[in-house]
């Protein structure tokens, strides 16, 4: 999809999309499973930065809410972790358009695999 990631750390990840019309729909608007592919990936890679040596991580609830239509350019998204725990972690992205007006939020809780 062209998804680049321009940070990674545990504290905050961002990655960026760039506005392609293969991604949208009828009137040039990328399509909000584009948008909820963006800020899967960033805030998967959240999780797993913010993860015990050895843990895998799998999604068990993702919530996305879109505010704007985005119709060029590239959109940017910052997950950040809202909770970090042993069993859970939670972690929320902002996605934001070129000129940094919020089109969207996620929110995904993803459960902490250990073995054994």
């Amino acid at each position: 999809m062209g998804i680049a990631l321009e940070e990674a750390a545990p504290a905050r990840v961002r990655a960026a999309l760039p506005w392609a019309p293969e991604w949208c729909t009828v009137g040039g608007a990328l399509h909000g499973g584009a948008l909820m592919a963006l800020a899967d990936t960033a805030g998967a890679v959240c999780a797993f930065l913010n993860l015990p040596p050895g843990a895998g991580t799998s999604t068990v609830e993702s919530k996305t809410n879109f505010f704007r239509a985005v119709r060029s350019g590239v959109v940017r998204a910052e997950a950040r972790p809202v909770h970090v725990g042993r069993s859970f972690l939670a972690v929320r992205t902002d996605l934001h358009d070129e000129e940094g007006t919020l089109v969207g939020q996620t929110t995904q809780t993803q459960a902490v695999l250990t073995a054994g």
